[in-house]
């Protein structure tokens, strides 16, 4: 008996409308982050850029373009690559990742990069239950 493929979720046709998510999630992790520690607005850009950087390059992989709204794979690659990428260029031009901020850094991301995710997921498992019943 062949069984049927899994369904790929209706909105992973056009992967630009998810990537801006992804986008504002990376950036309301930075100024929620400034805000929070008092830190200076014009500090934005500066302290956004690595992980906007990390951003990109996980966008780049194909199998997350493809399916971007999937938690596994698609959603993990993005944060760790993401977060990995950030903090390192953050390393390697001497702006800090000192304490905490690592592990502040990986977990913020994490709900917020890997947490819209749930939102579809638990729509397309909704779908598939009631047509199940029908």
């Amino acid at each position: 008996m062949e069984t049927a493929p899994e369904p790929i979720p209706t909105g992973s046709v056009h992967p630009l409308r998810w990537f801006g998510i992804d986008l504002v999630c990376v950036a309301v992790f930075t100024l929620v982050g400034l805000l929070a520690h008092g830190s200076p607005l014009s500090g934005y850009l500066s302290t956004l850029w690595p992980f906007l950087v990390g951003l990109v390059v996980a966008w780049m992989a194909p199998g997350v373009r493809a399916l971007p709204l999937i938690i596994w794979p698609s959603g993990v690659i993005v944060w760790a690559v993401t977060v990995v990428v950030g903090l390192a260029l953050r390393w390697a031009t001497g702006a800090g990742i000192s304490g905490a901020f690592p592990w502040v850094a990986a977990g913020v991301l994490a709900v917020l990069l890997l947490g819209w995710r749930v939102v579809p997921e638990v729509i397309e498992r909704r779908r598939e239950r009631r047509a199940r019943y029908l």
